[in-house]
């Protein structure tokens, strides 16, 4: 029996463009029937997480203007198990806006202000000395403790992370990849779920660090703000002094967001739209055969297999977050920009005739239209 039960296959017939002429399916895993632990099988969350997109949204606007492509780009981020680099301009509500979310999913928040001056045991936690009562005496006793620092959250808001050392940086690094972190002898286990949305300010660049390849590697996503349209401004103007008190709905349970994240590598995927993400990435590699001509000229490294992952770990999750019951091309075209542009190491030709890197993802796209 498939993981979407025959019953209901005619329900997303549509929003999955099931039709005779489809690829096949490839699966991360064999099709098979899936409860959690409340019961839900996969047709069930894949109506949940639908309908949560919606409702996520409105309970955000609660307290954000705008900036609804960001939020669905965080959503994929957390329910795919991957962290976002948010890339933009001061004032853009960055940290309003994952600390709302962290509110909606009924997830714990912290932020980390990232400073020259940062230390690892600032992010991750210390062994500190305590004292401690004998339980029965008054008597006390010197006892070591580990005290956990702001990284031991759910939400993890790392504001303008290029501004510390790598040395701090290596500390997020563990947490990012491992999901675990390291103090003394003694490995810790960060919560579940967990995720770091980073914030990135692309203008001030005086006394920051550039973020190590391997770093940026591990962003699932980097996504960049705007301004805001005219009509948001307005909004945003009126709301001079924003009520931070404002109570935001309570959308998702932890548990909800757990099984989602579960359900989403269970979601398939067409083998055209496997085939498209591979070639896309291996057309940013400049010594690849299958490289494009702006790869060739401008870019001096290309995306490596993790991005090629990424495409399909991301696309699965837009397709769940909008009630779909496969992905497809469309998926992973809409997430190349924010997949692929931080994984493209430009060359100096590139810099010196003004070529960004999503000016190169858009000439990668072109380049594998089938």
């Amino acid at each position: 029996m498939a993981v979407f039960a025959l019953s209901t296959a005619a329900r997303f017939r549509h929003s999955a463009r099931v039709s005779e002429a489809t690829p096949p399916l490839v699966t991360s895993e064999p099709l098979r029937p899936v409860l959690d632990p409340h019961g839900r099988n996969d047709t069930s969350l894949l109506v949940l997480a639908g309908d949560a997109r919606e409702r996520i949204h409105r309970a955000v606007a609660t307290r954000v203007v705008g900036q609804e492509d960001a939020l669905d780009a965080l959503l994929i981020a957390l329910f795919a198990r991957g962290h976002a680099l948010l890339v933009g301009v001061p004032g853009l509500a960055k940290t309003l806006l994952v600390s709302t979310l962290g509110a909606a999913l009924d997830l714990s928040f912290g932020r980390i202000q990232f400073t020259p001056d940062l230390l690892p045991s600032d992010v991750t936690g210390a062994d500190v000395l305590v004292d401690d009562v004998i339980p029965g005496t008054s008597d006390v006793r010197r006892a070591i403790r580990f005290q956990p620092g702001p990284v031991f959250h759910a939400l993890v808001l790392a504001d303008e992370v290029n501004r510390t050392p790598p040395k701090t940086q290596a500390a997020l690094l563990q947490a990012m990849q491992e999901r675990e972190v390291t103090v003394g002898n003694t490995t810790h286990k960060l919560p579940d779920p967990f995720a770091v949305f980073a914030t990135r300010n692309p203008i001030e660049q005086e006394g920051t660090y550039t973020l190590p390849e391997a770093q940026l590697d591990r962003f699932l996503l980097e996504v960049h703000l705007g301004y805001p349209s005219e009509e948001h401004e307005r909004t945003i103007a009126r709301k001079a002094t924003p009520n931070a008190d404002e109570h935001v709905p309570r959308v998702l349970s932890r548990d909800d967001v757990l099984a989602i994240q579960s359900l989403v590598p269970r979601i398939p995927i067409t083998d055209e739209a496997v085939n498209r993400a591979v070639s896309m990435v291996r057309a940013t590699r400049p010594d690849d055969v299958k490289a494009c001509a702006a790869a060739k000229s401008f870019v001096r490294f290309g995306a490596g297999p993790r991005a090629s992952q990424a495409l399909v770990r991301s696309a699965k999750a837009r397709a769940a977050l909008r009630g779909q019951a496969a992905a497809d091309v469309d998926d992973v075209l809409a997430l190349a920009p924010m997949v692929l542009r931080h994984r493209v190491v430009l060359n100096f030709r590139a810099e010196s005739e003004g070529i960004r890197d999503v000016d190169i993802v858009r000439a990668v796209v072109d380049a594998t239209k089938r």
